[in-house]
């Protein structure tokens, strides 16, 4: 039988390695739907290791099959390796060579850890007992992402269960965030232009004012959550921009609002659509204008399926202090891992990447984020035991990550 032990100490020896390849990742980052390079690298790394491995997965993906020496289930492990158009600020000799590019979300830390995971088992495949599938995703940052069209182009095809990790910096090093049911929210936005009559500030009486009409527009939208929404569903409505006018001394003929809608459930986003719209239509036709609205669905909530999140939680108690793995609150942020979890059973969960004495505390798609780069082998290990654990009832008792990742 495979012994964790023995595989986590092959990750920390190859955790020199990570660190590099994260670094020049780091260093040479790439947007989403733009991704070139990265999925290369990726590609070569995987097939370099004997995957079978496919290019162009939906687009930009890649996607790599360890196949074990003998027959079992299937389990997928997803990393993703987009950037974000935010110009990198840290003073650290990997900074971003990419001007106005940057990973500020730890997409770096996903890709360099999950290869890693791949080079340890590749390294134990004969004694492995079904198949490993390992997802690198393009494009989690940009609507429509690169998940749902790598499930389309059948990166999940002959999966039994998939899990996925996000080093999260608002957590410390060393600890675990889970959650069952809801995890993260769904993302939408909303685009409303209001068509009015311009005129001069001085004659107002001769005008429809889209200014003032989104001023109140703005504000009736805000009642939606108090007043519509029930209290025990959780919803945001943000209004972030408004635009109207170009002069001190004319009322403008429009005004445009976008903004954002988070929620957990279909019934709130169809409820917070219809009012949005009603509450638009209301307002300008009562005032004489007349607006466009459009609402655009991004990606569903992550929902996790109880048994794996359990799963997940049991196995990283034996890797840490049972008191460093937390059961955490919902968060309104989105992420397309959703999508996955809508196909096959699964789990996404938090690894703290928080280091106050590297200043890895900023929040994420800060200029200066950062995280503590040993996030990479508690989601290794983790990753490992659960892998050894679904496929084969692998000995995932060793408690050891604290005490080895201090010394590395």
């Amino acid at each position: 039988m495979l012994k964790t032990e023995h595989l986590f100490e092959r990750l920390h020896e190859v955790y020199p390695d990570l660190i590099e390849l994260r670094r020049d990742l780091h260093m040479y980052p790439e947007l989403s739907f733009q991704e070139v390079n990265t999925p290369q690298k990726i590609a070569d790394y995987l097939a370099d290791l004997g995957l079978e491995v496919r290019t162009g997965v939906g687009g930009r993906g890649v996607v790599g099959l360890l196949k074990g020496g003998r027959p079992g289930k299937t389990i997928a492990l997803r990393a993703d390796f987009d950037a974000l158009p935010i110009q990198d600020e840290k003073e650290v000799e990997y900074k971003s060579r990419i001007p106005g590019v940057m990973h500020a979300c730890g997409h770096d830390i996903h890709t360099a850890g999950l290869l890693g995971v791949a080079r340890v088992l590749s390294e134990v495949r004969e004694e492995l007992e079904g198949n490993i599938v390992f997802i690198h995703q393009f494009a989690e940052e940009k609507i429509p992402g690169g998940a749902k069209a790598m499930i389309e182009d059948g990166c999940l095809d002959g999966v039994d269960v998939i899990y996925g990790a996000h080093v999260w910096s608002p957590i410390p090093i060393g600890t675990v965030g889970v959650g069952e049911g809801p995890m993260m929210a769904a993302m939408d936005s909303f685009e409303i232009e209001i068509r009015g009559k311009g005129g001069h500030g001085a004659t107002p009486h001769l005008t429809v004012d889209s200014l003032v009409l989104g001023s109140q527009l703005v504000l009736q939208l805000q009642q939606i959550v108090s007043r519509r929404v029930d209290p025990l569903k959780p919803a945001v409505v943000t209004v972030g921009t408004f635009a109207a006018g170009e002069a001190f001394n004319i009322i403008p003929d429009t005004a445009k609002i976008t903004g954002t809608v988070r929620s957990f459930e279909e019934s709130v986003r169809d409820l917070i659509e219809k009012s949005i719209g009603q509450i638009t239509s209301s307002a300008c036709e009562g005032a004489g204008a007349s607006a466009h609205f459009t609402f655009t669905r991004g990606y569903p909530a992550v929902w996790n399926h109880p048994e794996e999140t359990n799963k997940v939680e049991e196995l990283a108690k034996k890797l840490l202090e049972e008191s460093k793995v937390k059961r955490i609150a919902p968060i309104m942020a989105g992420e397309d891992f959703s999508y996955y979890l809508q196909k096959v059973p699964g789990s996404f969960f938090f690894v703290g990447g928080g280091n106050e004495e590297l200043e890895a505390t900023y929040p994420h798609h800060h200029p200066r984020f950062n995280v503590d780069e040993r996030s990479m082998l508690i989601t290794g290990q983790l990753f490992i035991s659960l892998v050894l654990d679904y496929l084969s009832g692998g000995d995932a008792k060793q408690k050891p990550v604290m005490e080895e990742i201090s010394k590395s």
